[in-house]
C-alpha cells in the first residue's frame, strides 16, 4: 500500500511538471514607445536681400565746333574740363566732332538720343542750334561756352571777361616790343572773339599812357570795331599768310584770335627766327612746346573750369540754369607767361602786371 501510494505521488509530480512546461508564457508588458519628438518648426528664411541696382555713371557729352577736340585751343580746353571730371568723379565723357556747321544740329540730337545727362556745345557758332535743341528737349540739360545771352530753364551759359586777360597781354606786349609795333587778327569776328582784341588794344594804350610811349597796334581798330580776319578757325596757311603780312609791316609781337590758325603764324616766327606770339584760350608754350621760345604769353580762357564745375553740379544733382562769367577774380580768365620767358621779361614789368591785375579786379581800370 505504501509502495502504491509512492508511485501515485511520483506520477502526480511528473504530470504537474509537464503542465507547467506546456503552459503559455505570460507576455511581457508592451513597452510604450516614447512619443515621437515634435519637429522644431522650420526657421523662417531671412528675406532675400535685393542687390542695389548698379548706379550708372553720369554721362557728360561735348559737341565741338569745327577744328576738333585736339585743336590745341577752345575745343581742347573744354574737353580738358570733362577729362578732369572723369578723373575726379568717375563720370563718363564723350564727344562728337563737328566737321562743318551743318553737323551742329545732328550732333546735338545724337546725344539727346544717347541719353546724355549734360550736353555741352562749344562756341558761339553753336548758339542757334543749342537754343533750338534746348527748346525742343526741355528735360535735357545743356551747357554752352561763349554764349551768355540764351535763357532756358535747362541751359547754363557762359561768358568770359577775356578782355581783362588780353588787357594784361597788351600791356606786356607794349613793354616787350622792340619795333614799337604789335599786331592781332581774328578767325571770324563776333562779340566773343573781338573782345580779345578790344582788351589787347586798350592794354597797349594803357602802357603808352603810363610810360609815355607810342606803341602801335596793327589789325584792329577799337573805335570802328573792324580789323583783320581770315574767315575760319582751321587754316594754318591763312595763319601763315597773316603772320607774314603783319611781320612785314613791322609787328614783332602778334596775338592771333583764331584757334589753330595761329599755329601758322607761330611757324613763320620759328622759320624767321624772330618774333613773339601771344596765344589765346590755353598756354601755347605748352601746346606748342617745340616753338615755346616764340611764345611770349597766353590769354587764358579757362573754359575747363566752367565745364568741370558744371559737370560736378550734374553729378551732385544740383544743376542750375543761368549764366556764369569767368573773370580774373574767379579764375575764369588770366595771363600765363611763356614757359621760357622767365628770364626774358624784366622784373619791373612783371611787378607792373601784378599791380595792374589787382587794379582790374578792384574795378579801378576799364578793360573794354
Amino acid at each position: 500500500m505504501y509502495k502504491k501510494l509512492s508511485v501515485i505521488l511520483a506520477a502526480l509530480l511528473v504530470f504537474s511538471m509537464l503542465l507547467t512546461a506546456c503552459a503559455p508564457k505570460p507576455e511581457a508588458p508592451a513597452v510604450e514607445e516614447a512619443p515621437a519628438a515634435e519637429e522644431a518648426p522650420a526657421a523662417e528664411e531671412a528675406p532675400a536681400v535685393e542687390e542695389a541696382p548698379a548706379v550708372e555713371a553720369v554721362k557728360i557729352c561735348q559737341v565741338t565746333d569745327v577744328g576738333g577736340v585736339d585743336d590745341e585751343s577752345f575745343n581742347a580746353t573744354a574737353w580738358k574740363g570733362i577729362e578732369d571730371a572723369i578723373a575726379d568723379f568717375g563720370i563718363e565723357g564723350k564727344y562728337l566732332e563737328s566737321q562743318q556747321q551743318t553737323d551742329y544740329e545732328k550732333n546735338l540730337n545724337a546725344f539727346v538720343e544717347e541719353g546724355c545727362d549734360l550736353i555741352i556745345s562749344v562756341g558761339f557758332l553753336l548758339a542757334d542750334a543749342t537754343a533750338a535743341a534746348a527748346e525742343a528737349n526741355p528735360d535735357q540739360n545743356y551747357a554752352t561756352i561763349d554764349v551768355d545771352w540764351l535763357d532756358f530753364s535747362n541751359l547754363r551759359g557762359s561768358g568770359f571777361a577775356i578782355n581783362e586777360a588780353t588787357f594784361l597781354n597788351g600791356y606786356l606786349a607794349a613793354g616787350m616790343t622792340e619795333t614799337g609795333i604789335v599786331g592781332t587778327y581774328v578767325g571770324i569776328a563776333f562779340p566773343a572773339t573781338t573782345v580779345f582784341m578790344d582788351g589787347f588794344v586798350l592794354g597797349v594804350r594803357h602802357y603808352n599812357e603810363v610810360h609815355g610811349t607810342d606803341v602801335k597796334v596793327l589789325g584792329w581798330d577799337y573805335e570802328k570795331q573792324d580789323g583783320l580776319q581770315v574767315g575760319n578757325f582751321e587754316s594754318l596757311d591763312d595763319g601763315r599768310a597773316m603772320g607774314e603780312s603783319l611781320m612785314d609791316e613791322g609787328a614783332d609781337i602778334i596775338m592771333p584770335v583764331a584757334g589753330p590758325v595761329g599755329a601758322g603764324t607761330l611757324a613763320v616766327m620759328e622759320e624767321r627766327g624772330t618774333g613773339w606770339l601771344i596765344g589765346v584760350d590755353n598756354d601755347w608754350s605748352l601746346a606748342y612746346e617745340a616753338q615755346a621760345d616764340f611764345v611770349l604769353a597766353s590769354a587764358m580762357k579757362n573754359m575747363d573750369k566752367f565745364v568741370y564745375e558744371t559737370s560736378k553740379s550734374v553729378q551732385d544733382g544740383a544743376f542750375e540754369a543761368g549764366t556764369w562769367i569767368g573773370t580774373l577774380e574767379n579764375g575764369g580768365v588770366g595771363i600765363q607767361l611763356g614757359a621760357t620767358m622767365a628770364d626774358k621779361i624784366p622784373a619791373e614789368l612783371k611787378a607792373e602786371l601784378e599791380e595792374l591785375e589787382a587794379a582790374i579786379i578792384a574795378g579801378e581800370i576799364v578793360t573794354k
